[in-house]
């Protein structure tokens, strides 16, 4: 009895683990699979946008490191000088906010498709999804950057049109920090 519960838990361990993971020769075939799925709930007129991005959110949350993106956001000097707690306090508001930014945009989805175009190197040791999204519009690229953790690849950083999400934020924080404390930047980025 006790050998098969241990077995039970390994293989629940293994499972769970392998749900989260994204293998280097993964990450093509499964941000399709992720980014079909969006495109199905977006299109599903029975299903309230609140629970669009709900369950959107659900799909792509796992892909990212919150914690890095909102780090490097910072800069490592500003980073440096918080004490855990606010680093902490710091990536979760972060993380909020920026899924917050994602979600509201998905209400500007217009039937369009996205292409994915293939996996490259990226800065060394890093890889880069290109997508493009096409529609009526025009087609824009959107390239997803990767990043080795404990063997497993997440994203980091997103490119929309060449412009990068997260310096976009880490310009606009060191801006900030040359005029105000952290504590007031941070109150003000948490208001916004």
């Amino acid at each position: 009895m006790k050998n098969s519960l241990l077995k039970l838990l390994l293989l629940l361990l293994v499972i769970f683990s392998s749900s989260h993971a994204l293998q280097k020769d993964e990450i093509k075939e499964e941000m399709a699979k992720k980014i079909d799925s969006v495109l199905l709930i977006l299109k599903d007129s029975n299903i309230a946008m609140e629970d669009k991005k709900k369950e959107i959110i659900n799909i792509v949350n796992d892909t990212f490191d919150f914690k890095l993106m909102a780090r490097i956001a910072l800069g490592s000097e500003a980073w440096n000088s918080l004490d855990i707690e606010k680093q902490k306090e710091f990536s979760e508001v972060f993380e909020e906010k920026l899924k917050k930014s994602y979600t509201d945009k998905l209400e500007l989805y217009n039937n369009q498709k996205v292409k994915i175009l293939g996996l490259e190197p990226y800065n060394n040791t890093r890889l880069q999804l290109k997508t493009e999204l096409v529609g009526k519009e025009g087609n824009y690229s959107i390239n997803y950057n990767f990043y080795e953790k404990n063997g497993e690849w997440l994203i980091y950083d997103i490119d929309l049109i060449g412009v990068s999400i997260i310096q976009t934020y880490r310009q606009q924080f060191a801006g900030l920090l040359k005029e105000k404390s952290f504590n007031e930047m941070f109150t003000q980025f948490k208001n916004q």
